[in-house]
């Protein structure tokens, strides 16, 4: 319960400084993002329960990565994550789990991602900022990658990449557990001012 509370005062932390960093005002990201004012309040007072959804739709109008509104500052060069040591930020119907791990650093960082799908389980995304690309590269099972509503699917062994500003929909498919690793390559953010 204590690392919940921790986790949502950085969340909280991180949303109003990108916010004031942006010049935004609550009602303007609140638009922007079509996060309802109040969620975004009750957000920066380190309250209630945001989802994925919500978090990738602030980050994206922030112009942000996911885990940027998530950790807090870096521990030094070398980061080690253990997928475990993360909670999941989306829980399916199913049982299957997505886990941020962890965001490089940089003008362009990467998120990396670790995703588990159950047979028929799925999870549709709204379309990102222009300049995300999203890369998927399946470790065992099968899943069926919806972009733009065309079906691909990738087995296990192979990796699939395409552009994340459409809608897209990741599902298990076959009959065993589809685990796979996920990277969301971001635009670069605007330079630092000096």
């Amino acid at each position: 319960m204590a690392e919940t509370a921790a986790a949502l005062r950085t969340v909280a932390h991180n949303v109003r400084a990108a916010r004031m960093r942006a010049g935004l005002s609550l009602d303007e990201l609140s638009r922007r993002a079509q996060v309802s004012k109040g969620a975004l309040v009750g957000l920066e007072k380190a309250q209630g329960n945001p989802n994925l959804a919500t978090l990738v739709r602030l980050a994206d109008t922030l112009g942000i990565s996911v885990s940027a509104l998530m950790q807090g500052s870096p521990e030094g060069r070398v980061r080690i994550v253990a997928a475990d040591a993360v909670a999941p930020l989306w829980t399916g119907e199913r049982g299957g789990e997505a886990r941020l791990v962890l965001t490089t650093s940089g003008p362009a960082p990467v998120e990396v991602w670790r995703w588990r799908l159950e047979p028929g389980e799925d999870y549709p995304s709204h379309p990102h900022q222009a300049g995300v690309v999203e890369t998927v590269s399946v470790t065992s099972g099968r899943m069926t990658l919806v972009v733009d509503g065309t079906e691909h699917t990738v087995e296990a062994g192979q990796t699939a990449t395409f552009d994340g500003d459409s809608p897209h929909t990741y599902r298990g498919a076959g009959t065993e557990t589809c685990h796979l690793v996920m990277t969301v390559h971001l635009p670069p953010g605007p330079a630092p001012t000096t």
